[in-house]
């Protein structure tokens, strides 16, 4: 935990310290969980989200966007079930008097058994080296059966708990399980208690007249209430999606682990709406999709995982969440929900209107079902920066700081470098960058030798150096340096063009799905 924790804090001091997230409002002390994205953090997320939004929306024929306001009729989370039962179950220490949501706390448990558990599969590989067979050893040690019972027969007992509203079994679980207040040490435990997520918010002029709404707590109800008014205007046939990205805010009991959970972030998501009946094949589909595209950036296969929901929401008969590895463990990453028709029928019972598909083919209308992919842009961004940061060992001894962002995504896709300040070397440096910021984002850098100056872009997460020395005066050529080899090679200025691309375009990224 100490390595990871570590780790953690080199990616929070290198996310400020390069321009990529600050803490918002810094100079009044901050405020807590509401982060501000900086020069380079504005540019990666808004290249996650394109990178989302091409794939989602502009390369299917049946998947189409919307941009819905955050303001939406406060009836509307009384009928998605928002207002009586978007809760967390909150516990407070006593002694500390510091607050936890009481889930986190039992799957924080379970993690540090997780944890012994993977150590023993280490140990036990390192003894067996290539011998070692992993299956087999997690099905026949005892000491790991026994750590994942334990996991098991824990996570199980909450799930049915929550679901069962049974919050006296949660503290009971609390309490046999002998789960300390992380801050003092201290198991002295209040009663369990739901607590709504939803931020309270005015609308009018006078205090007599106002209108009481909610910050939406996510982006999928501005969908669903424009189900109709979407397919009409574009003529879709079922099966067919509509897709959004947007803020929502949540009044989290404890905001942490940097922007993994804030109270103010945006969410990628697409509803897909199908026929009744065909959930299941649809539910497996984009499980497989939504995979392929977060391994299409290249951040390790070992590091995603499927985690199966053993306790459902409300509306769901299936739930499925794209697990990702981050410095602090496996955690939520995206979301994969056969919602069936409940979004829809509550909406056409508290309104009284019809949100109906009629069916050409079955020459029939019908409620349709709907299949949920939702991301959370800030934890993506979080997943692809602290996988990308890295303290590399070099051959002669020394380290570099470097930060692979996958090229796609990077901020800055080359640094252009004038080798020094005269001979003319600045202004063909500046008229490359003229040229190539058509096409991508560049940044032209002097400060320093330029050794320090690649050292700097490493760190910054450019993929390219391209330096102009003495010898561009003569033939027109430059040097090229490739971020993650350190390879340099010579080539012509009018190749960079297509050099630059062949890295970095959405086309060879997305073609790997």
């Amino acid at each position: 935990m100490a390595n990871q924790d570590d780790q953690f804090k080199k990616v929070i001091s290198h996310a400020k310290e390069y321009g990529y997230v600050f803490q918002s409002s810094e100079i009044y002390d901050g405020l807590s969980a509401v982060y501000d994205y900086a020069q380079n953090g504005v540019e990666l997320k808004n290249n996650i989200r394109n990178y989302w939004w091409k794939a989602m929306v502009q390369m299917h024929d049946n998947i189409v966007g919307i941009d819905s306001a955050i303001f939406m009729h406060p009836t509307i989370w009384k009928a998605s079930g928002h207002v009586d039962a978007f809760n967390d179950p909150l516990i407070d220490n006593k002694d500390s008097k510091k607050r936890y949501r009481a889930d986190v706390l039992i799957e924080d448990y379970c993690a540090k058994i997780e944890s012994k558990l993977n150590k023993e599969v280490a140990k036990a590989e390192k003894r067996f080296g290539e011998a070692f067979n992993k299956e087999e050893f997690v099905s026949t040690n005892q000491r790991v059966i026994g750590y994942q019972t334990k996991i098991n027969e824990t996570l199980s007992r909450m799930a049915k708990s929550l679901e069962n509203e049974d919050l006296a079994d949660v503290k009971a679980l609390i309490e046999e399980l002998e789960i300390a207040d992380p801050v003092s040490g201290s198991k002295n435990w209040t009663d369990v208690k739901q607590f709504n997520l939803m931020f309270g918010t005015k609308l009018g002029a006078s205090a007599d007249s106002a209108m009481d709404l909610y910050l939406r707590p996510e982006t999928a109800q501005g969908i669903f209430v424009n189900f109709l008014n979407v397919q009409k205007s574009s003529r879709l046939k079922i099966p067919f999606g509509i897709a959004q990205t947007g803020k929502a805010f949540r009044n989290e009991i404890v905001a942490r682990q940097f922007i993994f959970r804030m109270r103010e972030f945006e969410q990628m998501e697409m509803q897909f709406f199908i026929k009744p009946g065909t959930q299941k094949e649809w539910y497996e589909q984009w499980k497989e999709k939504r995979l392929k595209w977060h391994l299409s950036l290249g951040l390790g296969e070992e590091n995603y995982r499927f985690h199966n929901h053993e306790k459902l929401a409300h509306y769901a008969d299936a739930a499925s969440d794209i697990e990702f590895n981050f410095p602090f463990g496996f955690k939520e990453l995206e979301g994969i929900h056969s919602r069936t028709d409940f979004d829809l029928s509550q909406h056409e019972k508290f309104t009284g209107k019809k949100l109906q598909y009629f069916d050409p083919e079955e020459n029939k209308s019908y409620t349709p079902y709907v299949l949920e992919t939702s991301i959370g842009l800030d934890r993506m961004f979080l997943a692809v920066f602290s996988k990308a940061l890295e303290e590399e060992q070099l051959d002669n001894d020394t380290t570099r700081t470097v930060l692979r962002l996958p090229a796609v995504l990077a901020p800055n896709k080359a640094a252009i470098l004038p080798l020094v300040k005269k001979d003319g070397l600045p202004e063909i440096a500046q008229q490359i960058v003229e040229d190539l910021r058509w096409d991508f984002n560049v940044v032209y850098d002097e400060k320093d030798a330029v050794g320090r100056r690649y050292r700097r872009q490493d760190a910054n997460g450019t993929p390219f150096c391209i330096t102009v020395d003495h010898d561009t005066l003569d033939d027109n050529t430059v040097t090229i340096r490739h971020r993650d080899s350190m390879e340099q090679e010579r080539v012509k200025i009018q190749d960079l063009k297509d050099i630059i691309k062949k890295e970095t375009d959405m086309r060879f990224w997305l073609m790997k799905m």
